[in-house]
């Protein structure tokens, strides 16, 4: 009798201890352990993150530090880390936390209105995990710049504002190979067909369409001002385009953080093969990243016959184009009277 007491306690310790021990696991595993309020948060590990590292990253967001290290552990992850954007859903356990972190999901990388490839270079490194400086001496190596036909001018036109798929600790060759990739898609057989009837290269397609975007805001009108510089560019004039000279004097001046509304005399006798008023053609470069409307209105001009254009002061973001310089002339003065109407004191 006596040794089936001693059993059936030994039994019930037995129990007690597998239920703690269970109670424990299940804690450990599938109790919920997030302390945020959003449904979901994104996480950032960096290359070579140690798992001390990794804890530091995830305080803010476990409620439990002990029982995530526990079963990460386990579960090989503390010496088996990913880098990467990760997210954790809110009511998340120990287990589902450790699986998310095992998924490296994309980050979506915007891009637009830059002037300069430097600019581009921190916009990338902003949004990935990339050192700007090393992006920016990539860009512009020179084996790399002569396989593809650019130059450090040119080089920028490799790009075409979109959204892009990344993941977040893509490598600085992989993100170039990639954006090259989409260069060549963009510039298929067709495309190129039309910049030949242009008698331009893709290139020299992108560097106007720089200037176009600059010079109009509408995209309906792209395709008009588009063909008042291939119009004065087949008979040999001078581009005369604003928005080159402004470029020109912030890069005599290195200084790209100035805004110039109005162009002025210490402007157009800025000496830079950008400035259009003082050299023929093409600039060297572009002078900013064209939207793909830009470039197809260079690829798909309006067909006219117009030298000129300026503000219209009856159709404001708009512009009146001429003919003749007797017609700019006119529209150019009621602009001037309208501006100076504008700045009057009251």
């Amino acid at each position: 009798m006596k040794l089936k007491k001693i059993i059936l306690y030994i039994s019930l310790a037995v129990l007690v201890v597998v239920a703690y021990f269970g109670f424990k696991v299940y804690q450990i595993i599938f109790t919920p352990n997030t302390q945020f309020s959003e449904a979901k948060v994104a996480v950032y590990i960096p290359t070579d993150a140690t798992f001390e590292e990794v804890q530091t990253i995830l305080s803010p967001y476990i409620k439990d530090m002990g029982t995530f290290v526990s079963l990460a552990e386990r579960r090989s992850y503390s010496n088996n880390i990913k880098a990467g954007k990760f997210e954790i859903t809110q009511g998340m356990n120990n287990n589902k936390i450790i699986t998310a972190l095992r998924l490296n999901l994309p980050v979506k990388v915007t891009f637009n209105n830059q002037e300069r490839l430097e600019d581009f270079a921190g916009r990338l490194g902003s949004q990935l995990e990339l050192d700007s400086l090393e992006v920016l001496n990539l860009f512009k190596e020179p084996a790399f710049l002569k396989e593809n036909g650019f130059t450090e001018e040119t080089v920028f036109t490799l790009f075409l504002p979109n959204t892009y798929e990344f993941y977040w600790n893509t490598s600085t060759e992989k993100l170039r190979n990639q954006f090259t990739k989409e260069y060549y898609r963009f510039w298929n057989e067709e495309r190129k067909a039309k910049a030949a009837l242009q008698v331009l290269t893709p290139i020299e397609v992108s560097i106007l369409a720089s200037i176009v975007q600059k010079e109009t805001a509408k995209v309906s009108e792209r395709p008009r001002v588009a063909q008042v510089y291939l119009n004065r560019l087949k008979k040999g004039m001078l581009l005369q385009a604003d928005p080159t000279v402004i470029y020109a004097y912030k890069k005599e001046t290195n200084d790209f953080t100035q805004v110039i509304k109005r162009v002025v005399n210490k402007h157009l006798i800025t000496d830079s093969p950008y400035n259009t008023y003082k050299y023929g053609g093409l600039p060297p470069g572009p002078i900013f990243m064209p939207d793909v409307n830009a470039v197809e209105a260079v690829l798909n001009p309006e067909q006219h016959d117009f030298l000129y254009f300026c503000a219209s002061v009856t159709n404001f973001g708009y512009h009146e184009f001429a003919t003749t310089l007797e017609q700019h002339n006119v529209n150019a003065r009621k602009y001037i009277a309208w501006l100076t109407n504008q700045t009057a004191p009251q």
